[in-house]
């Protein structure tokens, strides 16, 4: 079970998480979960490229450490990137210290100050570690490409209707999501570009802290 649009209740419970932009713009940041991967990923940046779009990519570091060309062809595009643990961990079933751990060996080869939580889990523990030392993204639109159970007209209507100026929207470039991705994306570009928005990234607009500390905190554990 997930919610599509986050609602504004539950984003007041954790003021602490970065929801969306808030802006009077007509800009959207999209974001891509579980990458990188070379079936998926550069499909993606071919399909951004097409509307001069920026996004946001949360790597799993075990895919970086496989497709290191894969991850240097979005920063080259000019994407920026976010921590999204090295293996894909749920905080909830996983205890603090391997979870930090697991964190940082991401660290090593995602160089960010955006952290999200696989899952959009995290314990408050957690959460109070690492807000010290990483922006901690997450969004109020789940465009549920993920799901297999809906279809891929379901994911194109989740974001178009639920979207607007200033929202996270969640994608995955990942196999199982894939057949639902590769139809709404290029249509979500197209329908908010028809209507005067740009896509950017994150970067310079959810300010980065300091990650030093955290490497420093987190190998001490």
């Amino acid at each position: 079970m997930y919610l599509v649009k986050t609602p504004r209740f539950m984003q007041s419970l954790f003021p602490n998480y970065t929801w969306n932009i808030k802006t009077d713009e007509k800009v959207l940041y999209l974001t891509f979960d579980d990458g990188p991967i070379p079936e998926v990923t550069p499909w993606v940046l071919e399909q951004l490229a097409k509307y001069n779009a920026k996004a946001t990519f949360f790597c799993v570091g075990d895919n970086v450490r496989k497709h290191p060309s894969v991850f240097q062809q979005v920063l080259a595009e000019g994407h920026s990137v976010g921590n999204h643990t090295y293996n894909h961990l749920n905080g909830w079933s996983t205890d603090n210290i391997p979870f930090f751990h697991n964190v940082r060996h991401c660290a090593q080869l995602v160089n960010s100050g955006l952290f999200r939580p696989p899952y959009g889990r995290l314990t408050p523990s957690q959460t109070q570690f690492l807000t010290r030392h990483y922006r901690i993204v997450m969004w109020d639109v789940l465009s549920g490409d993920f799901d297999t159970s809906i279809t891929k007209e379901n994911v194109l209507d989740n974001v178009v209707l639920s979207a607007k100026r200033g929202s996270i929207v969640v994608f995955h470039d990942s196999l199982k999501a894939f057949e639902r991705m590769q139809y709404a994306l290029p249509r979500v570009l197209e329908h908010f570009s028809s209507k005067g928005y740009r896509f950017e990234n994150l970067k310079g607009v959810v300010p980065k802290l300091e990650r030093k500390t955290f490497m420093a905190a987190a190998a001490a554990l």
